[in-house]
């Protein structure tokens, strides 16, 4: 070959190799833009609930109809506020009872449920008894039903239990209390079961043979290796509950006692005097809780779900 075609042919191949990387940075750029464009998309309609609510809350008129993204009807700042001195200084909505009740309900019942799914989790997980296998696929299988179908039992047993022991029966919050726990129990006994199973048996024989008794080996050793899925369970349990809205409903009576999902209910249950504004306002008051939840673990959410996903 000759010098020139030598030269002609590394042009031609450099001319290639140029035009092929600019098509990759195109490529890139273009993928890059439809990225952007699909999480703005995603956003805007994420989002656009939560700005419509924290319009209507601002709303002075207790009507939908005239409801838009910006309140065109407000001459002050004191009629953005209408809706929420409204919400905190009725006597006959006990706004901040509400949300006391929630948050004291769902505070304790994940405290409960992580404390006894952690016990039955490591329990399936570490100990060999009959019948084991049979528990475990019952409880997944009592899972599957709906809460309805229990609603009329629940119910019952709460009346037969309020009886003997009038903190636990109906239209107390220690009753529902006790039933949010042991509906939690079951998918959080499976959850945290797969992720006491990653951890190895070698650190339990380990302790034993050092003369720990099984309750040191899973309180000092155990605990501190599962600690990511129990902040997990932890959270779940609790903006599950927060949030929860039928069987409070049917198991409360007296509005002292209602959680805040039924308080919030009251404002738009009534056929003529439907308050929407004021029930806008209470939903964002309301999330505040939840909100902070999670802005404060949101690390050990992240790396609760991450943990587990890759052990083992």
């Amino acid at each position: 070959m000759s010098s020139a075609s030598y030269v002609q042919s590394q042009a031609t191949a450099g001319t290639r190799k140029s035009r092929q990387e600019g098509n990759y940075r195109r490529n890139q750029q273009i993928m890059k833009w439809v990225r952007v464009l699909v999480l703005t998309i995603a956003a805007i309609f994420a989002l656009f609930p939560v700005l419509w609510i924290l319009s209507a809350s601002f709303n002075p008129l207790q009507s939908m109809q005239s409801q838009s993204l910006i309140p065109s009807n407000v001459s002050s700042v004191d009629e953005l506020l209408t809706n929420y001195r409204t919400l905190l200084n009725t006597p006959r909505f006990p706004f901040m009872r509400w949300v006391t009740n929630s948050v004291m309900v769902a505070s304790i019942t994940s405290v409960i449920t992580v404390m006894v799914t952690a016990l039955s989790a490591y329990s399936f997980s570490r100990f060999r008894f009959q019948g084991r296998q049979v528990l475990l696929v019952t409880i997944l299988l009592v899972q599957v039903f709906p809460n309805l179908l229990a609603m009329v039992a629940i119910f019952l047993m709460l009346q037969q239990i309020g009886t003997y022991f009038p903190a636990l029966g109906l239209n107390t919050l220690g009753g529902l209390i006790m039933v949010y726990v042991g509906g939690a129990m079951g998918i959080n006994i499976w959850l945290m079961k797969g992720f006491f199973d990653s951890v190895p048996r070698d650190i339990d024989e380990s302790a034993l043979v050092d003369g720990a008794t099984h309750w040191q080996t899973y309180w000092m050793l155990i605990i501190p290796l599962v600690r990511p899925i129990l902040i997990v369970v932890g959270i779940l349990s609790f903006v599950g509950t927060f949030n929860e809205f039928i069987l409070a409903r049917v198991l409360l009576r007296s509005s002292e006692n209602f959680t805040l999902m039924i308080g919030l209910w009251g404002f738009i249950s009534d056929n003529f005097a439907q308050n929407w504004g004021v029930f806008a306002a209470g939903s964002v008051l309301g999330a505040l809780p939840t909100l902070i939840v999670y802005l404060l673990l949101q690390d050990q959410i992240v790396g609760g779900l991450t943990q587990g996903a890759v052990k083992g």
